[in-house]
């Protein structure tokens, strides 16, 4: 159980990783020419052509999902498409690190849905929930340089839909390998960030426009899936939550580099609060998730009676 804890949290900081240079390309790709619309089907697009190809040539037991798992990856995708282009749209109005210091209030959501499934977190990961609210309010301290409200509310929205998604795959983990419900969720997140491209924009950038940008989108994007469902089926969708805020920290530390964005004392206090919220991961019983979940909003995703070794040894 330790070993898989362990693994679990490597995981869930490694997908942390990838996340935190998501705002950063993110920002780097608008501020070159490319719209947001434009930049979240290209880079879920891409991300969800690569895997779909290298899963198809070399892992194809990966392929395999029964029916009530793939409306979950159908549901979770769809949610979080349209998260996406919340998150996307904010950030034309943001500096990448405050989109993202507001977008990492995504674990008290997360909270929320988990409650609403039954599944209670413990009074630990209550207090660094409670810490790490502290340290963003902090971090979105900014008195001088006042945030743009709607580009505020559609930070939050996206943070509100990102956590849904959560516990929508953490059901589906329950019997289904991290690598084909990355695979189906960003299927389904392209089918919602596409048609919302040709619909709302069809703009293409300049022959001139580089794009590393989104290139480096595109392999965050597959890096971080993979690693942010294995973190989830190891040790559950809110631990992983909470240690996905160490992307807030990567966010600041590149914005600041690529972008010349900078904080404030407060925002930096605001910074080791978050660090402590993170650092209590230690303290945490190991509480993966079970198969004990009868009620609850999402209690429909549930696996048919499949035989325990169908995918091989992927834990």
């Amino acid at each position: 159980m330790q070993k898989k804890q362990t693994a679990g949290i490597l995981a869930a900081f490694s997908s942390a990783f990838f996340l935190g240079l998501a705002p950063v390309f993110g920002k780097l790709a608008i501020n070159q020419g490319f719209t947001p619309f434009a930049v979240v089907a290209l880079r879920t697009s891409f991300a969800a052509s690569i895997l779909l190809v290298v899963i198809t040539l070399f892992y194809r037991q990966y392929l395999y999902i029964f029916p009530v798992g793939l409306a979950g990856c159908m549901l979770a995708g769809a949610i979080n498409g349209l998260g996406s282009l919340f998150y996307y749209l904010a950030l034309e109005r943001l500096n990448a690190s405050v989109g993202q210091l507001l977008y990492s209030l995504y674990p008290f959501f997360v909270a929320l849905w988990l409650v609403l499934d039954h599944q209670p977190p413990s009074r630990l990961t209550f207090i660094r929930i409670a810490l790490a609210t502290i340290a963003v309010l902090l971090l979105t301290s900014i008195p001088e340089r006042s945030a743009d409200p709607i580009g505020v509310l559609m930070m939050l929205g996206a943070a509100t839909l990102y956590a849904m998604h959560l516990p929508i795959n953490q059901r589906v983990l329950y019997e289904v390998p991290a690598p084909t419900v990355a695979l189906y969720t960003l299927l389904a997140m392209s089918a919602v960030v596409a048609p919302a491209y040709l619909l709302f924009d069809r703009s293409w950038p300049q022959m001139n426009t580089p794009w590393l940008p989104v290139i480096g989108l595109t392999f965050v994007t597959v890096f971080s899936r993979i690693a942010l469902f294995l973190g989830v089926k190891k040790i559950g969708g809110m631990q992983t939550a909470l240690l996905g805020l160490a992307e807030l920290l990567v966010a600041i530390i590149f914005s600041t580099i690529s972008l010349g964005e900078s904080l404030t004392l407060l925002q930096w206090i605001g910074a080791a609060a978050l660090g402590v919220s993170l650092m209590l991961v230690m303290f945490e019983s190991p509480t993966p998730p079970t198969h004990s979940g009868r009620s609850g909003w999402l209690s429909w995703i549930r696996a048919p009676g499949l035989p325990k070794d169908i995918f091989g040894p992927y834990e």
